[in-house]
Parts: structure tokens; C-alpha cells; sequence
């Protein structure tokens, strides 16, 4: 939109045409001065000097500068400050704006007759002149971190867009989820002059642990923070941004082990963050996770992609196991059948990793599969067909449970999900984990009930035990399939109320013990 002025001699003028071409960003001067005096002369030096007087009312006055001769070229601008806002003439002040705002400008700004913009833009410097030094260095000032960063990420990008870089991993990591939920974000700037603190839409909240610039030559000086949010360049950058960081990590985890390995010590929930949240980067992201597994000694960790190289012939998922410590899983009666069959598991033990592996499902191409859902295909073991019930008493058996447990099971069946285990519970397709199921509860949310499947190991010395049992006494028959019934909920996260395990151990111990 073009404004225009009216001079003290009532002529109109188009503010295109004003001196300088002033824009808000100068008009807010004015916040603090009662007077203001531009006085140009042009490059050349052909003509005389002018100067541009206003008070910001909306009149201003253009005239021959009076003391001309003082000028050799250039543009000076003096603001004469309002007696209440003197406190911008204290030299702290000033400093402390110029360093905010233009400490990266190519040419000297003098306080003073001292430099105050001594630091270099070192983003547009070229990757290979810059020592590690430098780079730490750089952060320190950018951060006030008194750390080295753990690692560095310099970007030079000319298409689809233009713009330079620094990013910086910290040495350890903040709350950005939490306390610190506000405070990150990269500094934005445009041709070395910062246009933003902190802009958040430059990376993924996933991110937010970086530190950094960025410089692009495509956006205005003047671009407003509204016009910042809905702007297609800034997006843009973003997608890049993500992209090639994500990039960088899986090379700095393939050839820096030991430095990806501190990374991903304080950052790992981040990256989980970004697979639950990220749909486009939700693979890439899931490559990058590690974790301990059946094949791996109990602290050191593997990844997706070397579990991919172990698979057995004709093994099509990716098999996992989410718990509270790797000693619990490896007790964990959902694992016998895979490791008799020579399966790899992946352990998954950290808070919500259960919402990480339901939103990563594959990898490479390969499902991610949870070891305690009732659709997982296993094939026959010959054990298992030797030592099993004969199918006539199995199919009894299989009858009787499921006349037992109309409503508490949805399904009960005999099956090959165990190998010396009497029973499981199997999580159905549509219920809640057992981690959703509790966070709910802790959050004081109704849980809704689940649909468990119940599996009968047909092959342990208890189902037969069992099957014997239900024919010469079905009172305590029905007691010993509750108790291996509540026991496998418990053992799955399923059972709500633990006090129901305790009055069927009871109920069980009273007859075996008082006859």
C-alpha cells in the first residue's frame, strides 16, 4: 500500500518518492524522539546535500543542508530523543541494540569511535576454512552456554531456495516439552540482519533442541511475525532444515558412534517424539532409534536396520517388546515361543515407547510387529505336536474355558504362543496397550474395557493337568483356570484390580491345603 504525506507547503507527496523510501520500521523512531533530521548527499557528489525534517506528526519539511561542507558522501540520520527516554542514549544501550540486532553486518558500526559488530557471520564463511574452534566459539556467543557443543551442522543451500546455516547440538539438553516449553526456535535472519529470536517455525517441535541460525536472501527486512507464520519460504527452509539434519545423524551414528551414542543419551526422546508426531520423516526418524534385543548383550544396542540383516529366512516382521527393564522382558512369557523358533526381539523400555511402535509400523519395508498382540503368525515347532494334548481332549478343553469365560476373554483358545508357559493374554487388534491403558488411569480418564484374547499352551504339564482335572473335580478345576487366567492378565498389564489374583489364590490354596 502506498502512503503518502503532506508537506508544510500543503503539497501531497507519494511516500515512494520520499527521501530513503522510509518504512514502519524507521517511523518507530519517533517512540522516542521529538525530532528527526536525515541528511543525504549523493554518492557521486554532483549537487548539494538535502535534509528530511520531521516530528513524525505526519508533515515533514526537505532542504538544502545548511552545513553541507561537513558531509563527503552518504546518509546521516540524527534523532533528537525525548527528555523521558534519555536512558537510549546510555552507550550500554546502544551496544546492547546494535549486538541484538546487526552484530552480523559486514561493515563497522562505531560507538564511540569503538567497533561494536566484531563477530563474523560465520554461517556465510565457506565449511572448509572454519576450524572446530571457530564453531565453538561461535556458540558460546550465540548461547551463552559455557559447553562446546557435542556437534555441528553447517548448511549452504541454493535451490529450491537460498539460504545458510548453523545448527548445533548441546552438550545436554533441556526440558523443551517442559520448563523450557517456550524458549527455542533458530534466530531468523535476512542478509546478516536478525528479523527473529527463537522462530519456531523453522524446525519441528521434535527439534527444539537445536541451536542456530539461519540467513536467507529471499525474505524482506520488513516481513511482519504474522506475515513469518504463514509465509511458503519458511516452510520451505523448514523441510529442508529437517531433512538434512536427519540426514546428518544417520551419518554421524554410522561413522561417529561413540558421539551419536552421547546424542542419542539425552536426545533419544526426541526423536521418538518426531515418530509419533512426523508422518513425511516418521521412517527416517525410527531408522535412527536404538535399542537392546535378544541378539545384543544386556547395555549395548543395535538398530532397525542391522535387526533387518539378522532375520531368519523367511521371517517377513520386525519383532518387538515393550517393558519396564530388559531383566522383565527376558521373563517375559510372550518371548518363549520367538526364541525357541530363533526370532530376534527388540526390547523397547523407555516411557511411551508402546505409542513409538504402533506410529512406526515398518521399516524398510518390513512391519514392526508387538510380540504381545493376538495376530501374530508363528509356524509349528515338532515339539510342540509331540508333546501336546490329543486334539479331541484339547478341543474339549478348548470348549470348556470358553464356556467358562463368556465375557472376561474374548477369545480363548488353545494355541503355540508358549512353550512351557501355561497360559497368555494376547492384547485384541482394537484394545488399548497396557502403557495407554495406564496413562489414562494416572490421568484420571475412564480406561475402556478391554477385549483380551487367552491362550492355552496345550504342551505345558498344566494345561494337561488342567485337562484331566475339569472331568474328576470341575470345582477345583475352575479354581486353577481362574488363577492361570488373572495370573496371564497380570503378567500382560491387563488385570485392573491385582486384588482379583489374590482372592484366587486364595480360593485355590484353602481346598489343597484344609483336605
Amino acid at each position: 500500500k502506498e502512503h503518502t504525506q503532506t508537506a508544510e507547503d500543503g503539497t501531497t507527496s507519494d511516500a515512494s518518492n520520499i527521501i530513503g523510501r522510509f518504512g514502519i520500521g524507521f517511523y518507530s523512531v519517533f517512540m522516542v524522539a521529538d525530532k528527526v533530521e536525515v541528511t543525504s548527499l549523493s554518492a557521486t557528489g554532483d549537487g548539494p546535500a538535502y535534509r528530511w525534517i520531521s516530528d513524525g506528526t505526519g508533515t515533514f519539511t526537505v532542504e538544502e543542508a545548511p552545513d553541507q561542507a561537513d558531509i563527503k558522501r552518504g546518509t546521516t540520520i540524527r534523532a533528537f530523543i525525548k527528555e523521558g527516554d534519555k536512558e537510549f542514549l546510555e552507550k550500554y544501550r546502544i551496544e546492547g541494540i546494535i549486538r541484538t540486532h546487526s552484530s552480523f553486518i559486514p561493515f563497522p558500526i562505531l560507538v564511540d569511535g569503538e567497533r561494536v559488530n566484531t563477530t563474523p557471520a560465520l554461517w556465510r564463511e565457506p565449511k572448509f576454512s572454519i576450524k572446530k574452534e571457530q564453531y565453538d566459539e561461535f556458540y558460546k556467543f550465540l548461547t551463552y552456554d559455557q559447553k562446546d557443543p557435542l556437534d555441528v551442522l553447517h548448511l549452504s543451500v541454493d535451490a529450491p531456495v537460498q539460504f545458510n546455516a548453523l545448527l548445533f547440538i548441546p552438550d545436554i539438553t533441556k526440558d523443551y516439552f517442559g520448563a523450557y516449553r517456550e524458549h527455542w526456535g533458530l534466530d531468523l535472519y535476512a542478509r546478516r540482519v536478525l528479523i527473529q529470536r527463537e522462530n519456531k517455525e523453522l524446525i519441528p517441535d521434535y527439534l527444539a533442541f537445536l541451536k542456530g541460525v539461519v540467513d536467507t536472501e529471499d525474505l524482506p527486512l520488513n516481513i511482519s511475525r504474522e506475515m513469518l507464520q504463514d509465509n511458503s519460504l519458511v516452510r520451505k527452509i523448514s523441510d529442508i532444515i529437517t531433512k538434512r539434519f536427519i540426514k546428518h545423524l544417520d551419518k554421524l551414528a554410522r561413522d561417529e558412534k561413540e558421539t551419536y551414542k552421547e546424542f542419542y543419551g539425552q536426545f533419544s526422546r526426541y526423536l521418538k517424539e518426531g515418530v509419533v508426531t512426523s508422518w513425511p520423516n516418521k521412517e527416517s526418524l525410527g531408522k535412527l532409534l536404538r535399542f537392546e534385543s535378544t541378539a545384543t548383550d544386556a547395555g549395548e544396542t543395535t538398530s532397525f536396520e542391522e535387526y533387518i540383516t539378522r532375520m531368519k529366512e523367511g521371517q517377513t516382521a520386525i519383532y518387538a517388546l515393550t517393558g519396564p527393564s530388559r531383566s522383565h522382558l527376558e521373563n517375559s512369557p510372550y518371548l518363549e515361543a520367538f526364541k525357541a523358533r530363533g526370532y530376534e526381539v527388540a526390547f523397547f523400555t523407555d516411557h511411551g515407547d508402546e505409542f513409538v511402535l504402533d506410529s512406526l509400523s515398518s521399516v524398510d519395508g518390513k512391519p514392526v510387529t508387538m510380540i504381545d498382540r493376538a495376530d501374530v503368525e508363528l509356524p509349528e515347532l515338532e515339539e510342540e505336536q509331540k508333546d501336546a494334548l490329543p486334539q479331541e481332549e484339547a478341543t474339549a478343553l478348548e470348549e470348556w474355558l470358553k464356556e467358562l469365560y463368556p465375557d472376561k476373554f474374548s477369545k480363548v483358545t488353545l494355541g503355540k504362543r508358549l512353550v512351557s508357559g501355561a497360559a497368555v493374554a494376547l492384547q485384541s487388534g482394537n484394545d488399548m496397550g497396557p502403557e495407554m491403558r495406564a496413562y489414562m488411569k494416572a490421568m484420571g480418564q475412564e480406561v475402556p474395557e478391554s477385549h483380551p484374547q487367552r491362550e492355552l499352551n496345550p504342551s505345558s504339564q498344566l494345561g494337561k493337568k488342567l485337562s484331566a482335572l475339569r472331568t474328576e473335580n470341575p470345582e477345583l478345576a475352575q479354581m486353577v483356570a481362574d488363577q492361570i487366567a488373572n495370573t496371564a492378565l497380570l503378567r500382560a498389564g491387563m488385570l485392573d484390580d491385582p486384588a482379583v489374583l489374590a482372592q484366587s489364590s486364595q480360593a485355590l490354596m484353602e481346598p489343597l491345603l484344609l483336605t
